[in-house]
């Protein structure tokens, strides 16, 4: 699918910047500049110097008076309104690395971890994406999703580095540019909130690989208050991804499933809401997976039950 571009050209602070390596990072950023400062200045110690471009989804805080004053190295896509996950498509059309590394302001990558992703894309054709494992805040504990990618059902498999699996962690991921944009980026359905599941499927739908190799790590530092809404998005937008690609029994029953939890919490109904006012949009939409794609999502369903 092909999802218009943004009106606003990247601007560049620094005419003669040096072409940096194959890998490039895109930020995405909303109103966080404080915690996007730090994030830079951990990226641009990285020893691969990777290209870095901020995509603002049109902050209203000092983000691109900061930018322009303390990193004129770092490229920047100011668009005009809030386009959510798709900000990351408009980043990944405006670099032309191979290889696209995803941060969000508050996470960053590992020294020497983009130099191991950019080996196995190279060593590992239909690598699409590489999902890394993440250490979270100032202890740097294991993100519990570490656990369960590397405990994917699904396997290895002989032409692919690491688990397969068809999950990830939008800011500790890593992709090949070309497979990206085959599979269309992130729906602008789903806007923010549980997109990455949605992105495997149609990676793995177009044949590309999507795996977890915990050789590549990225940190991620949260904001320890929690944001509000963030469940019933998260609740719309699984819901939501059933309906565009799953089997319509598995799509009833998933809907039947929260129509039955709306009658007692709050969450639900509004997830519930949200998606019955998109669902006319999920079903002009609507492609099932291929047959090996959807045995193994149900693999995966029968292994989080």
């Amino acid at each position: 699918m092909n999802h218009p571009l943004p009106t606003a050209a990247p601007e560049r602070h620094r005419a003669d910047r040096p072409r940096h390596a194959p890998v490039g990072v895109v930020i995405a950023t909303r109103n966080r500049s404080a915690s996007l400062a730090t994030t830079l200045r951990r990226l641009l110690d990285l020893p691969e110097r990777p290209e870095i471009l901020v995509v603002d989804n049109a902050s209203t805080d000092d983000t691109r008076a900061v930018l322009a004053r303390d990193f004129p190295q770092v490229r920047v896509l100011a668009l005009p309104a809030n386009r959510g996950a798709l900000a990351r498509t408009d980043g990944v059309r405006a670099l032309d690395t191979p290889y696209v590394a995803f941060s969000d302001d508050d996470s960053w990558w590992a020294p020497g971890a983009l130099g191991t992703a950019v080996r196995l894309f190279e060593e590992h054709p239909r690598l699409g994406l590489l999902a890394a494992r993440t250490l979270v805040g100032p202890a740097e504990y294991a993100d519990p999703l570490n656990g369960v990618l590397a405990g994917s059902p699904l396997g290895g498999a002989a032409d692919l580095p690491g688990t397969q699996v068809l999950g990830f962690l939008a800011c500790a991921s890593v992709v090949r540019r070309a497979a990206y944009l085959d599979a269309g980026g992130y729906h602008p359905l789903l806007f923010f909130g549980a997109e990455e599941t949605l992105l495997a499927y149609d990676l793995a739908a177009r044949g590309w690989g999507v795996t977890h190799c915990p050789e590549v790590t990225a940190h991620h530092h949260p904001d320890p208050a929690p944001r509000t809404g963030r469940p019933a998005v998260q609740r719309r937008n699984e819901l939501l991804t059933a309906w565009l690609r799953r089997p319509l029994p598995h799509a009833l029953a998933r809907t039947h499933a929260l129509v039955a939890e709306a009658r007692r919490d709050p969450h639900a109904r509004r997830a519930l809401r949200e998606t019955l006012s998109r669902l006319p949009a999920a079903l002009r939409d609507r492609r099932t997976l291929p047959p090996h794609v959807e045995r193994a999502a149900r693999r995966l369903d029968g292994s989080t039950a």
